[in-house]
């Protein structure tokens, strides 16, 4: 009988613990009751129209920092075919593991054809990996009737379980988009629902234990299996409220800029980036960008890595151990036109992509709230909204204001912008800086937390009277799904009923429409 696998067994695969034998390329591998080498799932990301990239870690030990395997270089075979049970395999080879690089394996396939889907695995130390289905982007130029993303941010460990990728998965997107914040670093809360495993990461083998213990979760590696991956990071792949060489307390640039460069070390290591992302110590690309056909532009901004100091701030303490303000009142070093969030190469880059893209959709994805969102200090909640949260766009206005000009000088057809950072949900229109009364530029859609909390009573009141707001809701964790056609682009918020239960259900809080041509949400 022949053997046909369904899409939840396929991203079901590392559940599944029998021996098995595959007979590939004449050699007969043994998957046995041992430590699997491919503890920590597969998965792949950055699309193209001929191939995309297949990653992996070789971890028979995973919270160990090296995974078991020490300095040893160990085979891998690689396999694509067009069938999940692999009886037309398409492209195939062998690399081997690289100890430096935390034995995480990053190949790069190019060769398919474009618009199709496509199954793959690794075979190692007489082992199997699970199977893993995943895309090619069409051909460029290509018109394309639809496209589904599911995207998501901020997904703590310790306060809840990873349902929502369990929903995200049977939505079948075409693409998921992960926005930031995949780990946390901060130390183990013994009295969390799940407390992390390992102390504080600030150096290389730590981060990679982090990683690990979030990866180790089946319901995060079901999703990674189940379609490509584009990331960004935000600041907890590092540390708290980073800002370019700054933790948050100010401490020493040269002694972060060493945990920076262990904590982007270990952010390549498990996610499926290309070798363009490799860090060069304290720095690695991210910023990039995806096209799908004529009908999308997808803009990754890194806005971590390259931004300036936060403005409005008293001197730093001498001894390095206040934290900046968060929440600030406004002064004239927020409005500098110098200061930037993305850095000056970042800029010129993302200006030259809203210009020369031919595309229906162009989305900018990046981390954090975008539309500007005075705050209300909960200390003096009478005074109302006149604090600015310096760490979101907020704190770089001038930044902000030179991308919607752009738009506008550009006439970059549709833009959209999908967000995450905030622990919540928001719907929201972007406008003119030159019109602040005038009708809408593009929408924003802040697509809710994985697990992560809001607990501010202020946050929805606040949306309530604040310019641009639909929606708001920082009581519920969930994920943004978007489907994308020529002439609309759909968003629905999917909210979960319990994020501390791994089983929990999903219902869909609110429906969005963005008419091609016609900037401006509407709600559904």
């Amino acid at each position: 009988m022949a053997l046909r696998l369904t899409r939840r067994q396929i991203v079901a695969a590392p559940l599944i613990a029998a021996p098995f034998v595959i007979a590939s390329g004449g050699m007969a591998l043994m998957r046995g009751p041992g430590d699997p080498i491919f503890s920590l799932g597969v998965a792949s990301g950055e699309p193209s129209p001929d191939g995309m990239v297949l990653w992996t870690r070789l971890a028979p030990q995973p919270l160990e920092p090296l995974g078991g395997l020490g300095q040893q270089r160990v085979p891998v075979r690689w396999e694509v075919a067009t069938d999940a049970a692999f009886r037309n395999i398409v492209r195939a080879g062998e690399v081997r593991s690289a100890p430096e690089d935390g034995h995480s394996i990053h190949v790069e396939v190019d060769g398919l054809r474009p618009g199709r889907d496509y199954h793959y695995r690794f075979l190692s130390l007489g082992q199997a990996s699970p199977v893993g289905r995943t895309r090619t982007a069409p051909q460029p130029g290509a018109g394309v009737e639809r496209l589904r993303i599911c995207y998501g941010s901020c997904q703590k460990y310790e306060v809840g379980h990873y349902a929502a990728w369990t929903h995200a998965v049977a939505d079948d997107p075409d693409l998921i988009l992960f926005l930031g914040d995949y780990i946390y670093e901060g130390a183990p809360n013994p009295k969390a629902l799940r407390p992390h495993r390992n102390p504080e990461p600030v150096d290389l083998p730590g981060y990679r234990v982090r990683y690990a213990s979030y990866k180790l979760d089946p319901l995060l590696q079901a999703a990674h299996a189940a379609a490509p991956w584009m990331t960004i990071w935000d600041d907890h792949e590092v540390a708290n409220d980073y800002a370019g060489p700054w933790d948050e307390r100010y401490g020493d640039p040269a002694q972060f800029l060493r945990r920076r460069t262990a904590a982007y070390q270990a952010y390549w290591e498990h996610m499926p980036l290309r070798r363009a992302s490799h860090p060069a110590g304290p720095w690695a690309r991210l910023y990039r960008r995806l096209d799908w056909g004529r009908l999308a532009r997808i803009a990754l901004l890194d806005d971590r890595q390259y931004r300036d100091d936060r403005p409005c701030q008293p001197a730093p303490d001498v001894n390095g151990k206040r934290a900046y303000d968060s929440l600030v009142a406004d002064c004239p070093a927020r409005h500098d036109p110098k200061r930037s969030m993305l850095g000056a190469r970042q800029e010129r880059w993302l200006n030259d992509e809203l210009a020369s893209g031919h595309a229906g959709w162009n989305i900018l994805a990046q981390q954090t709230l975008m539309t500007p969102f005075p705050t209300v200090d909960p200390k003096q909640p009478d005074k109302g909204a006149v604090f600015q949260s310096v760490d979101r766009w907020q704190g770089f206005p001038a930044a902000r204001d030179r991308i919607f000009r752009r738009w506008v000088e550009a006439r970059t057809p549709n833009p959209i912008v999908l967000s995450g950072d905030i622990h919540a949900f928001a719907a929201t229109d972007l406008r003119d800086p030159e019109r602040a009364d005038g009708p809408p530029i593009a929408s924003e859609f802040v697509g809710g937390s994985i697990t992560s909390l809001n607990p501010d009573p202020l946050f929805k009141p606040t949306a309530e009277q604040t310019q641009g707001f639909h929606y708001a809701e920082n009581f519920v964790c969930g994920y943004g799904r978007l489907d994308l056609t020529p002439d609309r682009c759909e968003v629905t918020f999917r909210g979960l009923a319990d994020a501390r239960d791994p089983n929990s259900t999903v219902t869909d809080l609110k429906r969005f429409i963005v008419t091609a041509g016609r900037p401006g949400l509407q709600i559904a």
